[in-house]
């Protein structure tokens, strides 16, 4: 039946071309911005995982900065330290060759102690950003000796959690500016030479043992307690100072640490006439590795060094001042272990910096990928639906031209 009210021919052909124009649209949308979901409404769960994962990315890109800021700064500190190895190592060599009898030390002093400033240059100079780890001043108000570098931010569950790698100043410093370690004055007692309980003398042993290390002392009958000491004092055990204490009826067996020494007196009444005392400690120890106080022991007295602050220039070729010079030797040593230590710890952080960062670009590119597959258009496929659309576009046209046309034939059964 033909209507001039109703042309159902052309509002289906309208409809049809009402749907095929929205489809058109949605494909020359995602044509032109590259993404089958690029708002909330195209795809509200696509959109909010994308939107997540980029912002995800963009923390990662800031990690990756971090993570090179904190290479360089690792890099310059282990500059710092790789520079005094070889100074300490002068150093180490001046001290052996300064070891040999008749040499000038004054003269070894002098070339020292332009180590020493070059020494303490090196550290100075490690400079990155405004940080220095390895010439540090601990008492300033802002130090903290635990430096962090972000590595790592990841997001599981809705929660946010963000991976630092760490270093330990404490280790790796060489000077600390305002930390003066100081020891209280030792006092080594000297008194009587008074033997001991002669009533009940019959001889025997003492045993010393220092630092899990055994010695047996012979003492004869009637030998005074200055002579013991003596002996003992004699034999050189690192660490270990024998005196009489003042009332003249006591040995002190003096030690940096009581807790390396004991004592074991057989001789028969010189049990109680035994004492033993700690050297006092020192007031502060968290120097650096080349400021930090060694101690030095002559065999007589204790005294305390730096490698910073080591002076040889009027040691003598007497057996005290040649145990000295030995223990200065030992303490050059000890810091330059600590140093290669330092730097190679550092050289292993920096290490895992690197495969850190590699780590974080591929996994950047991970996630564009992960973001790419949920709402990246498929150009080629958008680009084929684009010419079929355009093709149903016109034919649409074209069928609803016909439907209308229909009405114009009707007209014409009118005319006369």
């Amino acid at each position: 039946m033909s209507s001039l009210m109703t042309n159902s021919s052309a509002m289906t052909a309208l409809q049809t071309l009402r749907t095929v124009s929205a489809g058109l649209a949605t494909t020359q949308n995602r044509i032109s911005t590259g993404y089958r979901v690029s708002t909330a409404s195209d795809n509200a769960a696509y959109w909010s995982i994308a939107t997540t994962m980029r912002s995800d990315n963009l923390a990662l890109s800031a990690v990756q900065d971090a993570l090179g800021l904190g290479a360089a700064t690792i890099d310059t500190m282990y500059t710092g330290l790789n520079g005094t190895v070889s100074v300490v190592s002068q150093i180490n060599s001046k001290l052996v060759a300064a070891r040999t009898p008749g040499v000038d030390r004054a003269k070894i002093q002098s070339e020292i102690t332009e180590l020493q400033k070059q020494l303490k240059n090196t550290a100075d100079s490690a400079v990155f950003n405004g940080e220095n780890w390895i010439s540090v001043d601990s008492t300033s108000a802002s130090y903290n000796a635990s430096k962090s570098v972000v590595s790592s931010f990841s997001r599981a569950g809705g929660t946010v959690k963000i991976d630092t790698l760490s270093v330990n100043l404490d280790a790796i410093k060489l000077y600390d500016a305002n930390l003066d370690t100081t020891y209280a004055a030792q006092t080594f007692p000297t008194g009587a030479t008074a033997a001991y309980d002669s009533a009940t003398d019959a001889g025997g042993n003492i045993v010393v043992t220092v630092g899990g290390t055994a010695t047996n002392i012979a003492v004869a009958k009637n030998t005074s307690l200055s002579d013991i000491a003596a002996a003992i004092n004699k034999l050189g055990i690192d660490g270990l100072s024998v005196g009489v204490e003042a009332t003249g009826d006591k040995l002190a067996f003096k030690s940096r640490n009581d807790a390396d020494i004991s004592i074991d007196a057989s001789v028969a009444g010189l049990g109680a006439a035994v004492t033993l005392t700690a050297l006092a400690a020192p007031v502060d120890t968290k120097k650096g590795i080349l400021d930090q106080t060694y101690d030095a022991y002559t065999g007589t007295a204790w005294e305390t060094f730096s490698v910073a602050t080591l002076d040889i220039s009027k040691l003598t070729d007497s057996a005290a001042d040649l145990k000295k010079l030995e223990t200065y030797i030992q303490g050059t040593q000890d810091a330059f272990a600590k140093i290669t230590d330092a730097a190679t710890n550092l050289g292993a952080i920096k290490n895992r910096i690197g495969l850190q960062q590699d780590f974080v670009k591929t996994l950047t590119d991970s996630l564009d990928r992960g973001i790419g597959q949920l709402v990246d258009a498929d150009m080629n496929a958008e680009s084929t639906r684009l010419q079929a659309l355009q093709t149903q576009q016109q034919l649409g046209i074209q069928a609803l031209s016909i439907a209308n046309s229909g009405s114009q034939s009707i007209l014409s059964l009118f005319r006369g």
